[in-house]
């Protein structure tokens, strides 16, 4: 089953990073306040998707990126339209 990455920006340009085997799905839950991170920021736009061939690896890659916790690289990857991690 694919997975994939998603990155989300709300209006006061906060990022959040998730990974999903159901993107419509879980940006409905996103959208009804689901998610208590998500429930607390404000208008949410989807920025970024990437599909990979495994929720295992979409969930490695998430981890990743949010070890970063620099918003340079993320703004990065959003310009590029690309995650290049492995």
């Amino acid at each position: 089953m694919n997975g994939y990455v998603y990155i989300l920006k709300d209006n006061t340009d906060k990022f959040y990073i998730g990974s999903t085997t159901d993107i419509d799905r879980r940006l409905k839950q996103h959208n009804s306040g689901h998610t208590k991170t998500t429930n607390r920021m404000g208008d949410l736009h989807l920025i970024l998707i990437q599909k990979y061939d495994t929720l295992a690896t979409a969930r490695r890659i998430e981890r990743k990126i949010k070890k970063l916790k620099r918003k340079d690289y993320i703004e990065k990857m959003v310009k590029e339209g690309y995650i290049r991690l492995v």
